[in-house]
């Protein structure tokens, strides 16, 4: 779950859980088509951006709220995103960057996490716990998490500067950019410490498995963290990003979305886009 326990004065109007808020939403009717952003896709395999891309407008065609989606597929080098720039508060996927600062923090002082920080990843991953995430993020503090951001190339991720991790300003692009260091050999996240953040991911309970990975082939292994927050402007934040890989592919899929009327109709949103990108790259 992804609840801040903030005190300042309107930030947030009601925690997860309270009644749901008419949300401030932006349908995509054929009117607004001309002003609204497409798909684009591109792949070295012949005839699949095609197919990705009539297949994800078709999933989001009468989808309300703001939607941003991001596809790479190292395979096939495929890429697709839609609204890749387009800001959103973070919720619980910023999770991710908590862990990634941690360990990059730690190989830069040659140490291990100490069983309290693993206890505190664990939950914070597998399980969203929101304390354990408050108590890393406090830990690490803003100079280390935008040295993190810095070195990873996240120029388009803006801590709150208030110090509520759940409100960080991420994009699909930097979402993308994480992704991409979790799932190949770099020189920001060392092997142990890219290892470590997947196999969390690999390990998140069932009951937050839920928008990304839906779909996916029972050949493919699957590394996923969602997050999910409302708010009085744009109704539900609901957020998915994934790594997959297996059947000849290695992916990742990133969909943020607000402007929802409830979560559940967020994540019904992000599962229609998740399906179509699995079954298309299924069968290229």
């Amino acid at each position: 779950m992804t609840h801040l326990n903030s005190r300042r004065a309107g930030a947030l109007t009601a925690a997860l859980g309270a009644a749901v808020l008419i949300p401030a939403t932006v349908a995509v009717t054929p009117a607004a088509a001309a002003t609204t952003p497409t798909v684009s896709c591109a792949s070295a395999k012949a005839g699949l951006a095609t197919k990705l891309q009539k297949d994800i407008t078709a999933a989001l065609a009468n989808r309300k709220g703001t939607i941003a989606v991001g596809l790479y597929d190292r395979s096939t080098k495929t890429t697709c995103t839609l609204r890749s720039g387009y800001a959103y508060d973070s919720a619980s996927v910023v999770k991710v960057t908590i862990l990634a600062t941690l360990l990059w923090d730690a190989k830069k002082h040659n140490r291990y996490l100490t069983d309290r920080e693993a206890s505190l990843a664990k939950a914070m991953i597998t399980k969203s716990d929101n304390t354990a995430a408050t108590t890393l993020w406090k830990q690490l503090g803003l100079t280390k998490i935008k040295g993190f951001l810095a070195a990873a190339g996240m120029t388009q991720t803006k801590p709150d500067p208030y110090g509520h991790w759940g409100l960080t300003q991420i994009t699909v692009t930097d979402e993308q950019k994480l992704l991409k260091l979790l799932t190949a050999k770099n020189t920001v996240l060392s092997d142990n410490a890219r290892a470590y953040i997947l196999k969390l991911m690999g390990q998140v309970i069932s009951s937050q498995r839920w928008g990304t990975p839906y779909g996916a082939p029972s050949t493919v292994s699957v590394h996923v963290k969602n997050g999910w927050l409302q708010r009085s402007t744009h109704g539900w934040r609901v957020h998915s990003v994934g790594t997959f890989n297996g059947g000849g592919h290695d992916y990742m899929i990133t969909v943020l979305t607000h402007g929802n009327s409830t979560m559940s109709y967020g994540v019904t949103t992000i599962q229609g886009v998740a399906k179509v990108i699995h079954r298309d790259l299924a069968a290229s």
